[in-house]
């Protein structure tokens, strides 16, 4: 009777686990996100769940403006300071708060941070214009650009509503940004420009607690989470000369890069490649190139559009990837909408969570470690708990439970 009552419990545990699993299991998703009712929209920024986007888009008056969307919301004007132009470039992890740069009425751009749909004029170095470009994952560190007196760029950052310049420039670079931030503030990365001299020469930096490092050149448009991963655009720099007196330097190609490590799809064009965003633990890179929105990883570099052609319909393809949530689950950018014929914002949901039958540690025994495991993370949320959330619904909770208590001492 004992053993009867013990395998009806079994297949009735078995049977409501399965339903479950076969319920909440992620599928790959992508998402439009629309417009302001213009005609066009793009996505910068990502929060860490991937329930924020932020971006620019052009509104029924043709006028570009900041925009924050969520799943249930959808997009919302964040408004200017009294100009007609504005753009959302970065969110913190949690979604809360939004930087970028909006018009006043003067038609002078300057930086905001917004939050509780109040935007904030974060202040410049005397001069009259600053964008903010970059946040650290809980918002307490925002980076950009501010002008001094001169009407120089000056790379900043802002911390407790204080503006403060990074470095000062040398006569060769006069200019400077900050793009992005590492988690606790320390490291920043950005980029020179020599807009006084020949061409326009760029060169990325990275700041470590007062200390700056040019690196390569071109720019540098991100960071991981501990700072010691950046990427950017590398610039192929070429010299040429007329005589021994009368020389010149020129951009003769642009190559997305990882650190050391250059990458492009295909060689269809020396220009047009570029890095713009990595995941928290740097592993992960997303960017353009020729044309086409790319992810690197380990593996190589990838057509965003053909790993995820099931998901593009009507023509659509992707165009750029701007950002990528912290955990690399989560990718937007800008693509063409075949459905609406458009370019128009896009979030990709990459899913790649795989449920499985309890294995939390993966080493092929469930057992008390996995019971463990699953039993300290129970009650926790999120896009990136690992292998504790069992089925794949973003929560530990009882499905994760029973399952591992059902497998237990299976492998072992």
């Amino acid at each position: 009777m004992k053993r009867t009552t013990q395998n009806r419990f079994k297949a009735l545990t078995s049977a409501c686990v399965m339903v479950m699993m076969a319920t909440v299991a992620w599928s790959q998703t992508l998402t439009w996100l629309g417009t302001l009712g213009g005609d066009w929209s793009s996505a910068f920024g990502v929060s860490a769940d991937g329930s924020v986007v932020v971006g620019r888009s052009r509104n029924s008056t043709g006028q570009e403006i900041a925009f924050r969307w969520t799943a249930l919301g959808g997009m919302q004007s964040l408004g200017t300071f009294g100009g007609d132009r504005s753009g959302a470039v970065s969110v913190s992890a949690n979604g809360n708060i939004v930087v970028g740069w909006a018009y006043d009425a003067q038609g002078r751009w300057r930086a905001f941070r917004w939050e509780n749909n109040q935007m904030q004029d974060l202040g410049t170095l005397g001069g009259n214009y600053a964008q903010a470009l970059g946040i650290s994952a809980d918002g307490s560190v925002i980076v950009g650009y501010a002008a001094d007196s001169q009407g120089r760029w000056r790379a900043c950052r802002w911390t407790n509503g204080t503006v403060t310049a990074l470095f000062g420039s040398d006569w060769v670079y006069p200019h400077s940004w900050a793009r992005d931030v590492s988690d606790d503030g320390s490291v920043i990365v950005g980029a020179e420009a020599n807009y006084d001299y020949g061409y326009g020469l760029f060169r990325a930096f990275r700041w470590r607690q007062g200390s700056k490092q040019s690196f390569t050149s071109g720019e540098a448009f991100a960071v991981s989470a501990d700072g010691t991963v950046a990427a950017g655009r590398y610039d192929d720099i070429q010299r040429d000369c007329y005589d021994e007196y009368d020389c010149y330097y020129y951009i003769a190609g642009e190559y997305a890069f990882r650190n050391t490590q250059t990458m492009r799809l295909g060689n269809n064009s020396r220009f047009g490649h570029s890095a713009f965003d990595v995941s928290a633990d740097g592993s992960i890179v997303v960017g353009t190139s020729d044309g086409k929105a790319f992810r690197w990883t380990q593996s190589g570099v990838e057509d965003l559009n053909v790993t995820y052609a099931n998901l593009l319909t009507n023509g659509s393809r992707l165009i750029s990837a701007f950002a990528i949530s912290r955990n690399g689950r989560y990718i937007v950018g800008v693509g063409y909408n075949g459905a609406t014929r458009r370019d128009e914002a896009f979030l990709l949901d990459t899913a790649t969570c795989t449920p499985h039958n309890g294995d939390a540690d993966n080493n092929g025994c469930i057992d008390d470690a996995d019971l463990l495991a699953v039993l300290f993370a129970f009650g926790n949320t999120g896009s990136d708990l690992g292998r504790v959330d069992v089925n794949c619904d973003q929560t530990v909770d009882d499905a994760d439970l029973l399952q591992v208590l059902f497998n237990f001492g299976s492998g072992c």
